[in-house]
């Protein structure tokens, strides 16, 4: 352990009365655009980090626990993804792990915040590796509900890679009912849609619950799983839905079958050996998909500025 006490921090809430520090050795870009505050630091453990409005988003050390978990498994329970869709990821590695898959055909990536994309682009090419450039790859920016709401395409694989759904922030409105039956209409026949959903806590479990709980009222077919990415302090969760793929049923030899078809190379976090495991939740999570009946609506959104403060959407 180093003696040497950083001279800056950045300081995460996650309550009025708990926070997370973390050393900063350098700050590359610190600048508001129209949608949110961006931050892209050097942070002493963790390396690089992207931090959107206080919280923090990916850091260097860890972000490929976040990505294969968002990105493998719904790929991988998709017999043939060629085209998919990009909610978010402005840091440009939800794109690099989409487009490791030789299926893929087209990829687009819509994301609301340009300068966000500009920014990880300059300053975290370790994320992206070139991916923005690759021939298959559509980056547009936008307003990801509205590009659905208007596209004609049919998608085989739709990842929303967002924020939580922070009051008055730019996403909240890409996590209810409504949103996810045009996701479902989106879709091909078997299609999936994968997507971040919050802190997995046995005491902070309302926003995961609540996702969970919405998809179901859409699709027939939803898991959810719990992952500890390191620099997000807490821990994290992801869940992935279908209209008739149902990735459970896939067995380790499967999924290394065909990681090693779509020559995906080396993956530090997913194989088939941690996909059969994904679908093992603790009870504390099972009990609260139970306990917990919220559902998000437009008109009743799921909002928070800190953990543990989410407002009902019931």
């Amino acid at each position: 352990m180093s003696d040497t006490i950083s001279p800056h921090w950045h300081i995460e809430f996650f309550a009025p009365d708990e926070a997370h520090m973390r050393g900063i050795s350098k700050i590359y870009a610190s600048e508001k655009t129209p949608f949110q505050q961006v931050e892209v630091i050097q942070s002493n453990h963790y390396g690089k980090c992207l931090i959107l409005d206080g919280h923090m988003q990916s850091a260097q050390v860890d972000e490929f626990i976040y990505h294969e978990n968002l990105v493998h498994p719904a790929m991988v329970a998709c017999p043939n993804p060629k085209k998919v869709v990009i909610i978010g990821g402005g840091e440009g590695a939800t794109l690099y792990e989409v487009l490791r898959h030789n299926t893929v055909e087209k990829a687009w990536m819509i994301d609301i915040d340009k300068r966000v994309v500009e920014l990880c682009d300059e300053y975290m090419p370790e994320w992206h590796r070139g991916a923005f450039k690759d021939k298959r790859t559509i980056l547009m920016f936008k307003d990801g509900r509205k590009f659905l709401e208007k596209s004609k395409e049919k998608f085989d694989v739709i990842i929303i890679d967002i924020p939580e759904p922070v009051e008055a922030g730019p996403a909240y409105l890409l996590y209810t009912e409504e949103f996810y039956r045009m996701v479902a209409e989106k879709l091909s026949d078997n299609g999936i849609v994968s997507l971040q959903s919050g802190c997995s806590a046995e005491k902070e479990l309302l926003c995961l619950a609540a996702v969970h709980n919405t998809l179901k009222k859409v699709f027939p077919l939803v898991y959810s799983w719990p992952a500890n990415v390191p620099s997000f302090d807490i821990p994290w969760s992801f869940t992935i839905a279908s209209k008739s793929v149902d990735p459970k049923a896939l067995k380790r030899d499967q999924v290394d079958k065909i990681l090693k078809e779509r020559k995906i190379g080396h993956l530090k976090y997913y194989d088939g050996e941690t996909h059969e495991g994904l679908f093992f939740i603790p009870k504390y999570i099972r009990d609260g998909f139970v306990k917990i009946k919220d559902i998000i609506r437009d008109n009743k959104p799921l909002t928070y500025r800190f953990i543990g403060e989410e407002k009902s959407s019931r």
